[in-house]
């Protein structure tokens, strides 16, 4: 994993735990509270870029934004929900630029531009994720600036993902805003030469946003399609713009793998259905072949293999067993190995404690999580996966206790309900 030594893999390699924007609408149904949380999931990144592209200022597009939903708030209960959500939303905020764009002697010019963004168009998005990953800003806050900024994350689902608490994702984003306004941080994809630099950053904001929403961290819902959608997009127009770059095929091979595996993560109740227990005649196997192909062109061109890359591998590893007891464990525990060399990472290490269990038993896994209590003590999964290793070795009661302290560190609601349902094994 590029990136923070405290960034997620997108799933424990036994699966333990395990659109596109312009979709709103009317139709959406619900009630104006719920439609509006979801219009503001799926465009305020979209939103935000169109405007920061014309304002040139984070905090004034933002402010708009944030404007536009409170008025939101107030109107759609007594007016209705308008028919095109997302557009209403945009003139309401272009609207309130008005006054912004007035301190501007082209101001007009600048007014008449503002044009609620067709649902394809790349390039604001894109030069705004290269904008917040420029190599002025610290790392960390590249990400973080990113994911709330572009990709309309909370505070909380950002922490979430860093695994450090929300003050700290709050802070890194308020000096990040605030160093891109100072230092003139210009609005633009960098040229080919200034890509390197910028990349891991660019690699990991889409890789946990992929994460957040293959697995959601918040308790509104348990998976966000279009947060995947979106990370799958975003990732195919990077591997166009850098088609030599050996990591960002990694990243969408990824993606592709894990979505091969979609139909089935989840029953018709909505409740997680771990890897070993899904119906492998359901996953889309012509995807997992594309994929891997991409993969493994990428690996025999490039033989710079990196995170990316071998959080793949060990993907297409789970997605060409044709049973989870054909599972290759020895290769994944070695992909792990390799992939704790190049990104280090305590969550990584306890995703390959789970194949370090089947290679070589339970108990020698265990040691292997144990070391790491002082890094994930407050990760819900850290305690979920010693649980397991304790029922299997035995250890009824201390399962339990761990069991219960993972659902209390625990937001996804289908992840909540298969610990809920564990606690009445014992």
């Amino acid at each position: 994993m590029t990136g923070p030594a405290d960034q997620p893999a997108a799933e424990p390699a036994g699966g333990s735990l395990g659109e596109r924007p312009g979709r709103a609408g009317a139709n959406l149904g619900g009630d104006s509270a719920g439609v509006l949380a979801r219009v503001v999931r799926e465009h305020a990144g979209r939103l935000a870029a169109s405007l920061i592209s014309l304002l040139g200022d984070f905090s004034a597009a933002e402010d708009l934004v944030q404007d536009a939903v409170e008025t939101a708030l107030r109107r759609w209960p007594v007016e209705g929900i308008p028919e095109r959500p997302q557009a209403w939303l945009y003139m309401v905020a272009r609207r309130r630029g008005l006054d912004v764009l007035r301190r501007e002697s082209n101001y007009r010019a600048k007014l008449a531009q503002l044009r609620w963004p067709e649902p394809h168009v790349a390039d604001d998005r894109l030069r705004l994720i290269f904008t917040c990953c420029h190599p002025a800003l610290a790392p960390a806050a590249r990400i973080a600036l990113t994911l709330r900024v572009v990709c309309g994350l909370s505070t909380a689902q950002i922490a979430a993902a860093f695994v450090v608490p929300e003050a700290t994702v709050a802070q890194r984003i308020t000096r990040a805003k605030k160093k891109i306004g100072q230092a003139g941080i210009p609005y633009r994809v960098p040229a080919a030469e200034e890509l390197p630099e910028r990349l891991a950053s660019v690699l990991a904001v889409i890789y946990l946003l992929f994460n957040e929403g293959y697995l959601s961290s918040t308790p509104e819902r348990a998976r966000a399609r279009d947060l995947v959608d979106d990370a799958e997009w975003l990732a195919a127009l990077l591997a166009g713009l850098a088609p030599g770059e050996p990591e960002v095929g990694g990243l969408l091979a990824l993606i592709r793998l894990h979505r091969a595996r979609d139909a089935t993560r989840f029953d018709e109740h909505g409740r997680l259905v771990l890897l070993a227990d899904q119906d492998r005649s359901r996953w889309d196997h012509h995807a997992i072949e594309e994929a891997t192909a991409l993969l493994t062109g990428v690996a025999r061109t490039h033989r710079r293999p990196g995170p990316y890359q071998l959080q793949a591998a060990i993907a297409a590893c789970h997605a060409e067993a044709r049973s989870f007891e054909d599972t290759d464990w020895a290769q994944i525990l070695v992909l792990y190995d390799m992939l704790l060399h190049l990104a280090p990472s305590p969550v990584t290490r306890l995703h390959r404690a789970i194949a370090l269990c089947r290679v070589h038993g339970a108990a020698a896994a265990l040691a292997e999580v144990d070391a790491l209590e002082h890094d994930l003590v407050s990760y819900g999964l850290w305690h979920a996966t010693r649980a397991e290793l304790l029922r299997e070795l035995g250890e009824a009661e201390q399962a339990r206790a761990c069991d219960e302290r993972a659902l209390d560190l625990t937001a996804n609601p289908a992840q909540q309900a298969l610990l809920a349902e564990r606690l009445t094994w014992n």
